[in-house]
């Protein structure tokens, strides 16, 4: 009998792992986001491979050269160089490798101390979920950027200490998504029968319960990283997040501003990064989020 149980569960697994697979593949948008989203994790990893300089090494007789089919261009400087003359395209390459790294961090940060969170609330509820809900309702009647900002001048401005202030402004929509799923699954029978049968609470909440929730949080997660990386760049724009001479997309747009009239190439580039990587990530997101709701998938 157990195995027939298990083999229907298998099976089920199965049927909504092709049914989630399908929807997302027939969303065009999402699956371009998709394939751009691997090839920068790629970049990111192969970044030593790949960039054709040292992202800090400086050519100083070179400085503001122009992308390779401008006058003046050079083919080995393929996007051009900024007021020091390192070459963009590695900067560029190098800031794939900082921004994934640090919305994976973000993105962990956020979503493990919300969802425990979450769930303590909406399975014990009582003085724990109104400590909890008071706790996030004050941290979102904030706005995000201030808290981020006050967040690193007390630890002070580098790119960890930037990333956990990201983290903690993103807690609160995981605790609110996780809190509610858990409020709507421990009224189930499910979860009564497993209690009959004297199923401790932390195996009833991270076994049975936190498997039924977890549709939400992976959206929420997905969307993160884009929220992550266009945060982090806002630090390191403000000068908060990462510091010169790091490859950071941000900071690079911080560091390039004065010459956007007669280097427009040092703003663009780094701006063009953020705009199609946080594009991606939403694309993505939104695909994730249609390919798994029967309602939106039966609609497609």
């Amino acid at each position: 009998m157990a195995n027939t149980v298990n083999t229907e569960a298998l099976v089920s697994d199965q049927s909504a792992t092709k049914l989630f697979l399908k929807a997302f593949a027939t969303n065009k948008g999402a699956v371009i986001g998709f394939i751009f989203v691997v090839i920068l994790i790629a970049i990111g990893i192969f970044a030593p491979q790949i960039a054709p300089h040292d992202p800090v090494e400086q050519f100083r007789d070179l400085p503001l050269l122009p992308p390779a089919w401008m006058e003046g261009g050079r083919v080995d400087f393929f996007l051009g160089t900024d007021d020091l003359g390192r070459d963009l395209l590695s900067r560029i390459i190098y800031g794939a490798r900082v921004s994934i790294l640090n919305g994976v961090i973000i993105v962990l940060i956020s979503s493990c101390i919300g969802v425990t969170l979450g769930l303590i609330a909406g399975y014990f509820g009582g003085i724990l979920d109104i400590v909890i809900s008071r706790f996030v309702d004050i941290i979102m009647s904030l706005p995000s950027l201030l808290v981020a900002i006050a967040v690193v001048a007390v630890l002070g401005p580098s790119l960890k200490n930037a990333a956990i202030a990201i983290g903690v402004i993103s807690i609160p929509s995981y605790v609110r998504l996780t809190r509610i799923g858990v409020k709507v699954e421990k009224s189930k029978d499910y979860v009564t029968a497993s209690r009959l049968v004297g199923v401790g609470n932390l195996r009833l909440m991270f076994n049975t319960i936190l498997p039924n929730t977890l549709s939400p949080i992976a959206v929420q997660a997905t969307l993160g990283f884009s929220s992550a990386i266009l945060t982090m760049s806002a630090l390191g724009f403000l000068g908060m997040g990462a510091q010169p001479p790091a490859a950071e997309w941000g900071t690079m747009l911080s560091e390039s501003t004065r010459y956007f009239l007669t280097a427009w190439w040092t703003v663009t580039f780094p701006g063009l990064a953020i705009l199609l990587t946080v594009l991606s990530f939403n694309y993505m997101g939104d695909g994730v989020r249609d390919a798994l709701d029967p309602k939106l998938r039966q609609q497609g």
